[in-house]
């Protein structure tokens, strides 16, 4: 395990830990940055996890006051950051910025109770998700994919089966209604195009309600109770994060609530969905077609879903696209830049948690969420 650079010890500014890539679309943004801070970038051979905690034990990096990860492919070869990593950052620690909407990988509770604000890439993948759950949409009433496999396979017969026997159960996705679990930024964005592009009925499910101004510009329903929602849907969509360490939200008791039938996607987390469920009830034909951009374990697959013509599968790219990337890694900087001066975050996610620790009587530290962050689960 090589040693990482040694921390300055003239120096009195705030110290950065910035995990990943060097930074690619932003340079401004992170030469601003070096003007007020100290910033220690570890190789990537130091962030392997057991070096990476050797050197949190040790105490290599000084007493950083904050992290920064402004890429989402690097900076996290440390895996889970659990109760066990966390435990040794320095208690001075502040805020812990990462590239990605999603969070199931870090424990934010945790980090909740040491009072450390965790941010995520909220709004930098917005628009990118949005775009491909429409895409969803289509491929699940349209029966797409298996037109395009029948067009790949150069067999006339199966062009011809396809050509003539998939209009039988193919819809216009316009009137019918979609049900969205999660309407954070990303479930709004979903709610927003849909409405405007096919003119469908939006139903969501949220812990949260939208203003009165939202729903009516979307034409949405609220529905406190998912029970309520399900019999009402026609194509159930989730947008909501998967907690460290969740159960799985689509089951085969919330899939049974839904009519026969209907569609299902998920641009959020694989974890959220038992597959084996999913799958069973594709094949009794509950479920009419599924679109999925995430999977339980990634990067492999349901060799069972895979085989059924009626799932649609990508490679968790729903975000994958250069504005993501360049959002993300500006989000990453300009939080742990603001943070650092005082100021509010602008995607902090668990800050309410800070608070309710602070109400405890726990020591917490003095960031602050914003009420921007994307609720919404998916990494790009």
């Amino acid at each position: 395990m090589s040693p990482p650079p040694s921390p300055s010890s003239s120096s009195n500014r705030p110290r950065i830990l910035f995990l990943g890539d060097n930074i690619h679309f932003n340079p401004d943004i992170y030469k601003r940055l070096t003007t007020q801070f100290d910033i220690i970038h570890p190789s990537s051979a130091d962030l392997q996890r057991p070096a990476f905690l050797q050197h949190l034990r040790a105490g290599s990096w000084g007493d950083f006051q904050a992290i920064m990860r402004p890429s989402w492919h690097t900076g996290g070869e440390m895996g889970k950051w659990d109760r066990e990593l966390i435990e040794l950052l320095p208690r001075g620690l502040k805020v812990s910025a990462s590239a990605g909407a999603g969070y199931d990988w870090v424990d934010v509770g945790c980090l909740a109770e040491h009072g450390i604000l965790y941010c995520n890439g909220g709004g930098a993948s917005t628009e990118a998700v949005g775009d491909m759950a429409i895409w969803y949409i289509i491929s699940v009433f349209r029966n797409m994919t298996p037109s395009f496999l029948a067009a790949r396979s150069m067999d006339p017969h199966q062009f011809r089966t396809a050509h003539h026997g998939l209009p039988a159960s193919s819809y216009n996705p316009r009137n019918h209604t979609l049900g969205i679990v999660g309407l954070g930024n990303i479930g709004y964005a979903v709610a927003v195009k849909a409405h405007a592009a096919f003119g469908m009925k939006i139903l969501y499910h949220d812990i949260v309600r939208k203003s009165r101004a939202q729903e009516d510009f979307v034409g949405a329903q609220f529905f406190p109770k998912l029970q309520d929602m399900l019999p009402k849907t026609d194509c159930l969509l989730l947008a909501t994060p998967s907690t460290f360490g969740g159960r799985p939200f689509l089951t085969a008791e919330v899939i049974a609530q839904l009519p026969r039938g209907s569609r299902f996607i998920n641009i959020a987390r694989g974890s959220l969905v038992d597959e084996d469920a999913l799958a069973d009830a594709l094949d009794s034909g509950h479920l009419a077609a599924a679109g999925l951009d995430v999977h339980a374990h990634e990067p492999r697959v349901s060799g069972r879903l895979a085989r059924m013509d009626g799932v649609t599968m990508t490679c968790h790219t729903g975000g994958g696209a250069v504005e993501t990337k360049q959002g993300f890694e500006r989000l990453a900087m300009e939080n742990v830049e603001r943070v650092l001066n005082g100021r509010e975050a602008l995607t902090g996610v668990n800050g309410h948690l800070m608070r309710k620790e602070a109400a405890n009587g726990v020591e917490n530290g003095h960031g602050h969420e914003s009420d921007d962050g994307d609720r919404k689960g998916h990494s790009p």
